[in-house]
């Protein structure tokens, strides 16, 4: 009878990684190393094992030979298309230990394990903002860039995410998919929503540090700091009024527009 055994004889002097067979750890030392010997033909790729080159390649030649069954979904990976037919199985074999949430992908796991750790991998190098999540980093990066990708086709708006377009878009189509289940106000926004609830519950999670005022809103709490600052930093270019919130200055900003539209109906040059 023959016993299999998990001996693994091969062990890293770097880590404690350790394996059965000296060729994946060969592979595994070029982690160390930097290594990556396999280089693309059609551009600056290199790779540390010859099937990551293999599939690399692929992304040139369009080729997609994992191919689902089920649906018309295809892959250059087979790790891809493995995962991919869990949707159609229903099977998620990532389990949070702490709640009852699991999961098809264990990149999905590992992000959700954040939350219950409290680990913010990704980080700004222009300010102390760090997140979860390296797509919301790079969507944090464009306030810092000013890109703007995402666009408007109705008009000249744009912004730094999806998201934000979305419930832009609901001005131009008048759609407000988010409803309030205790009244009848709708929005074109989550978020929007989420604060309109607030005014049903009563939570004020916006508090301030000098007095015991709270808010709904973050910028109702800006505006609120302000008279503790004490300086009217927000000043109007057509006459002396000053104030401490920009809402207030725009306010203040219509009254010129309708002074300027009225008089200038009556044929009077204001200056």
């Amino acid at each position: 009878m023959t016993i299999h055994t998990e001996e693994k004889p091969y062990k890293c002097t770097e880590c404690n990684y350790s394996c059965k067979h000296s060729l994946h750890m060969k592979y595994h030392i070029r982690k160390h190393t930097g290594e990556k010997p396999y280089k693309c033909g059609e551009c600056d790729y290199s790779g540390r094992k010859p099937e990551y080159l293999k599939n690399h390649v692929r992304q040139h030649t369009g080729e997609k030979p994992y191919k689902c069954s089920e649906c018309n979904y295809s892959s250059i990976y087979s790790g891809k298309l493995k995962e991919h037919m869990r949707k159609h199985t229903g099977e998620k074999p990532y389990k949070c230990s702490e709640c009852n949430y699991s999961f098809i992908y264990s990149t999905r796991f590992k992000e959700h394990m954040r939350k219950h750790t409290g680990e913010k991998p990704y980080k700004c190098s222009e300010c102390n903002y760090s997140s979860i999540y390296s797509g919301k980093l790079k969507e944090h990066m464009r306030k810092h860039t000013g890109e703007k990708p995402y666009k408007c086709g109705e008009c000249d708006y744009s912004t730094i995410t999806l998201t934000y377009l979305k419930n832009h878009m609901g001005n131009h189509t008048g759609e407000k998919p988010y409803k309030c289940g205790e009244c009848t106000y709708s929005c074109t926004s989550s978020v929007r929503l989420k604060q309109h609830m607030q005014r049903h519950t009563g939570e004020k999670p916006y508090k301030c540090g000098e007095c015991d005022y709270s808010s709904i809103t973050l910028t109702n709490l800006k505006n609120h700091m302000e008279y503790h600052i004490g300086d009217k930093q927000y000043k109007c270019g057509e006459c002396t009024y000053s104030c401490r919130s920009s809402g207030r200055l725009n306010q203040h900003m219509k009254t010129h527009y309708w002074r300027n539209r009225i008089s200038g109906a009556n044929g009077i040059m204001v200056t």
